[in-house]
């Protein structure tokens, strides 16, 4: 891993589909709007695509914690656009300011938090842990 500034943004995108809704993902009784893990999703991505270019070949990062608010209702249709902001960087472990928005107003915010690994360990110690 290269040495990641403080700043560095990323972004991801989703356009809302049936699917990505509380009503369907979660329970038949929810209202028809997006979903809080799947705005979690997109803020992941968007930290993730802020490091990307900082990771060596063989390597990943994978979220350790996420602490966001959900605050507004977004209907099918529209895009969802998270950004994540890199606030902190302590060895392999890298913090972000994270937020989504849906066009029409900020939808949800909070912090996030990704480790890089190695992915040929990460994935023998999954290995050890499959079920046959």
């Amino acid at each position: 891993m290269r040495q990641i500034p403080l700043g560095t943004q990323g972004t991801a995108t989703l356009r809302v589909q049936p699917e990505h809704l509380a009503n369907r993902f979660k329970d038949s009784m929810l209202p028809p709007v997006f979903a809080t893990p799947m705005m979690i999703l997109v803020m992941e991505n968007a930290a993730l695509n802020a490091i990307k270019p900082f990771l060596d070949a063989g390597e990943s990062a994978v979220g350790t914690a996420i602490d966001v608010k959900h605050f507004a209702a977004t209907p099918a249709g529209l895009d969802v656009r998270a950004t994540a902001e890199v606030v902190g960087v302590e060895g392999k472990r890298i913090a972000f300011k994270v937020s989504a928005s849906d066009g029409k107003e900020e939808i949800g915010s909070g912090t996030h938090q990704r480790i890089v690994i190695d992915l040929r360990s990460f994935n023998e110690r999954l290995a050890k842990k499959t079920v046959p």
